[in-house]
């Protein structure tokens, strides 16, 4: 149950601090003073959207505090919201994120929002609901894992099946492209190599004729620089007795001439290497003519990456053989899954429709008790075929209210009060089911008036006999029936604002407020009586 509830900040709300009690408690209130910004409040706890209209004061954070109490055990949650619009969620001041603060919040509170009745038609609701009472969460989850793996192994089939379409469409084209590749014998660092021996070839010529000029300046029959340097090293050598400094020049001679034969030599050597044929440079362009319109074809700058280019082919067209294997184990792995998971389905559809069976009987029960006599209701629970996310079956809610009419689906048939009744029997049922220790209601009784809202009253007061139970209505019979009565009333204080104030009232101020239902804008002395005779003094 909820113990107690602290509000800082929020909407009209400037700040309450409200202790809840065991037992129904009902909150009423003039339209407008702010009675479901309360269940505003509280859904902030249960992991709701924020904005800025949370804000009674933008300049401050907003805060919203609840104990709770469950099986003995003590819970405090808490959600700060910034102006800046990011929140912080704690449970018993540690901080949490908002899907763990959510999952604990919906073991503690259960609240129904106004109109929220009109989630009988709705198809996920009805099937939530009765897997709920079924108990079928934990084999709904492994259902549920089951199917999105039949799922994921589904498309990663289509998409094998593709890629081997896609490959046996391009096999041929790729597999003349690989010879190509292969034929052409590709080896790194070819081009640079060519294209110098290119550059030599195409340029033999005017090598060789230059060199042979230098071997004739340097040895030439009519001229020997060599010789020529002999011949003064000598004449040096002679005179040294009669000249010292002579002799070193005559050795830096013999040093230049050695050094002269040894170009002479290399020279030699160049020019006998240098070939001229034409025949060799044919080849060469042609070779090198091959390997640029590869590059030009594959998009690549160098033979490194035209490389790549054939190993990645040879890749390609070597997984096709790997393809059969493949499909083969993934076919094998999606049908065992999805036999697994059509069995996992019948035990969802035998155990929906056993549970189908017994809250009907049970819902169609305390329906009855709120003056529909003749009411029947039935959930019905059939095969939709290939399973889906929430199983392979459709569930439907149908009524009646009259003899010998026909059962129709609940939304298209049951009037606006018909709904009010059936989603309180529904709420009475799961709570009770569920050990639900708080349900809140936002005007469950919608649609209804007279000796049905006073029999609704009643229902609400049984249920807050096993769990706390808050009620805010604007019906005098409902709210007579609250062990605890709380007014909402709106208050102009020194800024000129309305501020949303609430407050327990006691048994005086309880009949003026039970009489203001019963009168609307004017309190009459009938009324005051009546309010008496509803509360019993």
């Amino acid at each position: 149950m909820i113990k107690k509830l602290t509000v800082e900040n929020y909407a009209l709300i400037e700040s309450i601090d409200i202790d809840f009690p065991k037992g129904l408690i009902v909150i009423t209130g003039e339209t407008g003073a702010g009675k479901s910004i309360l269940l505003g409040a509280l859904s902030l706890l249960q992991g709701g959207k924020s904005d800025n209209s949370v804000f009674s004061n933008n300049l401050k954070n907003c805060v919203v505090e609840g104990e709770f109490e469950l099986k003995g055990e003590e819970y405090r949650l808490r959600r700060v919201i910034t102006p800046a619009g990011r929140s912080r969620f704690f449970v018993n001041d540690e901080p949490v994120t908002a899907a763990q603060l959510a999952k604990v919040s919906e073991s503690l509170i259960d609240i129904h929002a106004q109109n929220r009745q009109l989630q009988l038609g709705d198809k996920s609701f009805q099937i939530s609901v009765l897997d709920s009472f079924c108990s079928n969460g934990s084999l709904l989850s492994e259902y549920r894992a089951e199917y999105e793996k039949v799922t994921e192994l589904t498309a990663a089939v289509e998409k094998l099946k593709k890629e081997q379409a896609s490959y046996e469409a391009d096999k041929e084209y790729q597999q003349f492209q690989l010879a190509k590749l292969e034929e052409a014998s590709l080896q790194s660092g070819e081009i640079e190599e060519l294209e110098q021996e290119e550059k030599l070839l195409s340029n033999a010529e005017n090598i060789k004729a230059t060199l042979g000029k230098v071997l004739q300046l340097l040895e030439g029959e009519e001229y020997s620089l060599s010789q020529a340097m002999k011949e003064s090293s000598n004449s040096l050598s002679k005179i040294s007795n009669l000249l010292p400094d002579a002799l070193s020049l005559s050795k830096r001679l013999d040093s230049c001439r050695i050094e002269i034969r040894d170009i002479v030599d290399e020279v030699e050597m160049l020019s006998s290497k240098t070939e001229i044929s034409p025949l060799r440079l044919e080849q060469i362009q042609e070779r090198l003519s091959l390997l640029y319109s590869l590059l030009k074809r594959y998009q690549v700058n160098n033979i490194e990456e035209l490389i790549g280019v054939r190993e990645e082919l040879r890749e390609k067209l070597s997984q096709g053989e790997e393809w059969g294997e493949n499909m083969e184990k993934l076919c094998n792995e999606l049908k065992d899954s999805s036999l697994h998971l059509r069995e996992l389905a019948d035990k969802l559809s035998a155990k929906r429709e056993k549970g189908a069976l017994k809250l009907s009987e049970i819902l169609e029960y305390e329906i009855k008790n709120l003056d529909l006599k003749n009411a029947r209701f039935d959930i019905q629970v059939s095969k939709i075929g290939a399973p889906g996310i929430d199983g392979q079956d459709e569930i439907k809610f149908f009524f009646s209210t009259n003899p010998g009419d026909k059962l129709i689906e609940i939304q298209k048939v049951a009037s606006g009060g018909e709904l009010s009744r059936v989603m309180l029997c529904l709420k009475k049922v799961m709570g009770e089911r569920e050990n639900m220790p708080t349900m809140i209601f936002d005007e469950i009784d919608v649609g209804v008036s007279g000796r049905i809202a006073d029999t609704m009253g009643d229902v609400l007061s049984q249920m807050g006999n096993s769990m706390q139970i808050i009620a805010i209505t604007h019906l005098p019979q409902v709210a007579s029936k609250g062990g605890t009565h709380l007014l909402v009333y709106k208050e102009f204080e020194k800024d000129n604002k309305a501020h949303t104030k609430i407050k327990f009232i006691d048994s005086k101020e309880r009949i003026m407020e039970i009489a203001r239902l019963l009168s609307g804008k004017i309190t009459t002395p009938e009324a005051v009586e009546n309010a008496k005779v509803l509360l019993g003094v």
